[in-house]
């Protein structure tokens, strides 16, 4: 059994929420019990209800800070408004991989879990993607508008960078040949060749070094 979290709130349902992203990454949302969660943290079953009163209120919980969590990151992580396309992109890039690579279990909870949601709390979740996702085909229509990117469906582009990018959690290791910015730099030369970048109509073309140049 886990080190009983003690006495203090805002620490056992810090606890509570850290067992049950490891635990619902791991077995699914379904699998795992209230009974299970609080024999991870050092709790009896029925404090777990005086933070979460259902497991979905707990699922809801994690999706909902996890997706908040992003926003905020980008938010902060964007450049200013005198930024080209180029480089709003690369920082949507980075912050994008840095901040799931740091949340795997999370990420993973995230993106796997939809299915456990009920209607009304799926749409938050959804409002919240579609949020974070603007932000990103902003970015493409501003490039395209600008004659940086070459794109034909804004909205197709923008979901399949996405799904590229965060699927690098699902194989990436810290100990193998790549480091995370060597990840990064590669991800972002694939995601500039997605949006036709240095293809016949842009303005700009990409070396394989990841540097760009305007022509």
């Amino acid at each position: 059994m886990a080190r009983t979290a003690g006495s203090d709130g805002s620490r056992t349902e810090a606890a509570i929420r850290d067992a049950a992203v490891e635990l619902i990454a791991r077995h699914g949302h379904e699998a795992v019990t209230m009974r299970q969660l609080a024999a991870r943290v050092g709790v009896q079953p029925a404090a777990l209800y005086r933070y979460f009163p259902t497991k979905e209120d707990l699922l809801f919980t994690l999706m909902r800070e996890h997706m908040q969590a992003l926003i905020a990151a980008w938010r902060s992580a964007r450049p200013n408004n005198d930024a080209d396309s180029i480089a709003a992109l690369t920082a949507f890039i980075t912050n994008h991989i840095r901040f799931h690579l740091e949340r795997r279990h999370a990420t993973h909870v995230s993106n796997m879990e939809l299915r456990s949601l009920s209607a009304d709390r799926l749409e938050t979740i959804l409002a919240l993607r579609n949020t974070y996702e603007t932000a990103l085909r902003h970015i493409l229509r501003q490039g395209a508008d600008a004659g940086l990117f070459v794109i034909e469906d804004t909205a197709l582009t923008a979901m399949a960078i996405i799904q590229m990018i965060t699927g690098v959690i699902v194989w990436f290791r810290p100990d193998e040949r790549l480091s995370v910015d060597e990840i990064t730099q590669n991800y972002l030369a694939m995601t500039l060749r997605l949006t036709g970048a240095g293809a016949p109509g842009s303005n700009i073309y990409v070396r394989q070094d990841a540097e760009f140049r305007t022509g």
